[in-house]
């Protein structure tokens, strides 16, 4: 099933994705629910980020092309780093263009969001604490990226973590190392185009090498890399990341007031 976290009239809730409406759920999506029967339309609701984590966990350098393309190695170990939640924004919501940046790019990504706590995960369990899947964008300042050793400034600047359109529960691990379709395009002009496939590491081994060191949240996600076609954003471009079996996430980018 499709989750979707949105708000209308003031109030925020969850519902199933049915079509063109939402089933309303009672509760929340990391433990058991039920289905109000409450319909609201999806062209009446605003679309939040599907989950406010408390802390996205990316991985850089997951694809070998997009690691040679930017003139690195593919590394020994995961590359791991952390986007603040005070970065992410959802489906619809501007990207700000960052005032210390002149160069900002584009990275289409698979999400994994996390569906319960946990803690040094087998590998055969890894599937269990997964919730599901979504879009993400992980907005670089790739100058300052380069400039400065700690990416922390570069890729975690307010509104680089766009998220959404809403959690597909629907896929599995083995769905993702088969190969979606992984899509970003700018102004309607496709600039990446790759299959999770292509994944050096896949999903299972990252949230083992993840919770070896910490503990993930219900609502955390990870980030699992970018294929190759990175490229510049600037003001006023639409940038959309389409993933096969999930959705588009679509954003405008603004000039930061």
């Amino acid at each position: 099933m499709r989750i979707a976290r949105f708000s209308i009239d003031g109030n925020v809730g969850f519902g199933v994705l049915e079509g063109d409406e939402l089933d309303v759920i009672k509760g929340h999506p990391f433990a058991e629910f039920e289905r109000s029967g409450q319909k609201v339309p999806l062209d009446k609701v605003r679309l939040l980020p599907p989950v406010l984590p408390n802390k996205v966990v990316c991985v850089g350098r997951n694809y070998a092309e997009h690691a040679a393309e930017l003139g690195n190695a593919v590394p020994d170990v995961p590359v791991t780093f952390f986007k603040p939640s005070t970065s992410v924004i959802g489906p619809g919501d501007p990207i700000a263009y960052p005032s210390f940046s002149q160069e900002v790019h584009h990275e289409a990504e698979l999400a994994v969001v996390i569906g319960r706590m946990c803690r040094e995960v087998p590998r055969e369990r890894a599937k269990d604490v997964i919730l599901g899947y979504t879009c993400a964008n992980d907005v670089t300042a790739r100058d300052v990226q380069q400039r400065e050793k700690q990416w922390a400034r570069a890729k975690g600047f307010d509104s680089s973590c766009p998220l959404g359109p809403w959690v597909e529960t629907g896929l599995a691990p083995a769905d993702v190392a088969a190969g979606l379709a992984i899509q970003c395009t700018v102004n309607g002009e496709q600039r990446q185009l790759g299959r999770t496939s292509d994944m050096i590491r896949p999903i299972e081994d990252l949230i083992v090498h993840i919770t070896e060191a910490m503990t993930l949240l219900p609502g955390d996600v990870i980030l699992t890399g970018t294929p190759a076609g990175v490229g510049p954003l600037n003001v006023g471009d639409e940038v959309a990341v389409t993933i096969e079996g999930i959705g588009t996430l679509t954003n405008k980018v603004i000039k930061r007031g």
